[in-house]
């Protein structure tokens, strides 16, 4: 009779696999998608050296100038190079420690070319002979996805990493030897990750002025940037002015100017310093901003919604005070306009700054809400 621990065949039953624990799985799936990753870095390097391949043999054909392939890969051999280094050490490694020994700076350059990028390939769709060899390409290497998927990947990627890592955090133990290691790394790509989309904003704000300033006229001002960053942008009613009015809120300015087909016709602006607002008024979508060097202008904004009310009233709020930081007591200055509420049981409706004179002859600021 056979024994319960033999196989049909008559062999000894082999030991079942070996379940890997929460932290091991974590470890696993980092390794895995950065070997996809990699895979996914490898074809798009493929598609690069065969448009260049291309473009030197066939002269005088439209496929492509040298600078728009520079434009569309940007360093990406550089970023497959780099993660293909990087994904032997984390297949060496433990507990993913490898990626807190790594310098990412390499993506800041691809990060920032990526619009310029996704421009120029749409530039390139439009062109049938290269629209072709792309498709072509996909084909050829199997690819389920178009090309502009794969060029986004980095961007996602990079962004990514500081996640895996706090998983994989939650599943160790803080006695553990590489516990210390994988948080020192959480801390470096999280800052990583805020350092790209940073400079993502920084640019895309930079392109935003440009197109604002491409498009105002009558404006005979510095140049926008000057003013700080454009915090907020809108398009509103206002009181006895038959047509919407478009607003931009800067760090110092609030720029406000007629909007007529695709530009902006310069009307007026407040300093930040010199703005006064008023929150609360009959209609409960809107509040009325004016210059309080010109009390008579007055602008009454009428919001869509009370979502946006709140946001341009906090903002709005936030800059009075802000534009006084060396006036404001250290107190006010850490915690901001949240510091200057109203005594209780009324309404902080109407919010203004000016300097007025001090103790002993000196300035000091006034902060009204009334």
């Amino acid at each position: 009779m056979a024994t319960s621990g033999a196989t049909p065949s008559g062999g000894h039953a082999s030991a079942a696999p070996r379940q890997l624990s929460r932290l091991e799985r974590v470890v696993l799936e980092i390794v895995e998608t950065e070997q996809a990753y990699v895979r996914d870095l490898k074809s798009i390097v493929e598609v690069r050296k065969m448009m260049v391949g291309i473009m030197m043999v066939v002269r005088g054909r439209s496929l492509g100038q040298p600078e728009q392939v520079s434009t569309l890969f940007c360093n990406i051999e550089d970023i497959y190079e780099f993660n293909s280094d990087l994904l032997e050490d984390l297949e060496r490694s433990q507990h993913a420690a490898a990626i807190a020994d790594e310098a990412f700076d390499i993506y800041t350059l691809y990060c920032m070319n990526y619009p310029s990028s996704v421009a120029v390939l749409r530039e390139c769709m439009n062109t049938r002979s290269l629209a072709q060899f792309f498709q072509e390409r996909r084909t050829t290497l199997n690819h389920s996805l178009p090309l502009e998927t794969y060029l986004l990947k980095p961007v996602q990627r990079i962004l990514k990493y500081h996640l895996l890592l706090q998983e994989l955090s939650k599943h160790f133990d803080k006695s553990d030897p590489g516990y210390e290691v994988v948080e020192d790394a959480i801390v470096t790509m999280t800052a990583v990750a805020w350092y790209i989309n940073d400079m993502k904003r920084k640019q895309e704000h930079a392109v935003r002025l440009q197109e604002i300033e491409s498009q105002l006229v009558n404006w005979t001002g510095p140049e926008l940037s000057g003013f700080g960053e454009l915090v907020l942008e809108g398009s509103f009613k206002v009181q006895r002015v038959k047509k919407e009015r478009a607003f931009f809120l800067f760090d110092r300015t609030l720029l406000i100017a007629k909007k007529r087909l695709e530009q902006f016709v310069y009307s007026t602006h407040i300093f930040c310093c010199n703005l006064l607002l008023v929150e609360t008024l009959k209609d409960p979508l809107s509040f009325r901003v004016s210059d309080q060097t010109i009390p008579k202008q007055q602008h009454v904004v009428q919001t869509k919604n009370q979502e946006e009310k709140r946001l341009w009233v906090h903002y709005l709020k936030r800059l009075i005070v802000e534009n006084h930081p060396a006036s404001l007591p250290q107190k006010v200055n850490r915690a901001g306009f949240r510091s200057l509420a109203p005594p209780a049981g009324r309404a902080a409706n109407c919010w203004g700054a000016w300097a007025a004179p001090g103790v002993g002859g000196g300035a000091q600021l006034m902060l009204a809400v009334f």
